[in-house]
């Protein structure tokens, strides 16, 4: 049964960090790019990052980059998101995506 649970979300101050993870099952992450997204009160869904498993390669959008690493756990299927220097605007609903298939959703609320 294809699959993708995000977990780790909570609430952190402002500089803090969080590491998010998206356990997969049903395929392999050699075969299929997984990204993370977010959806923030009132704003559209946006790409975080997204990486190939089979090659290394990321992506970061730019209000990520240089805070948060995208790596994956081939042996554990499961893509995490390192997240630092965390802002208050980066508090939102956190997806993971791959294959088509969307996970629940971990909440990250960035507040003092």
């Amino acid at each position: 049964q294809l699959q993708l649970v995000e977990s780790g979300g909570g609430l952190v101050q402002p500089g803090g960090s969080l590491r998010l993870s998206c356990a997969t099952s049903g395929f392999s992450l050699d075969d299929y790019l997984i990204g993370w997204f977010r959806k923030a009160p009132g704003k559209e869904r946006e790409g975080v990052s997204c990486i190939s498993s089979w090659d290394g390669r990321t992506y970061y959008a730019d209000s990520v980059k240089g805070r948060f690493t995208i790596s994956s756990d081939k042996a554990k299927n499961t893509v995490y998101l390192q997240m630092g220097s965390l802002k208050p605007e980066d508090t939102a609903v956190y997806y993971c995506n791959g294959v088509g298939y969307w996970g629940q959703g971990t909440r990250v609320t960035v507040s003092s």
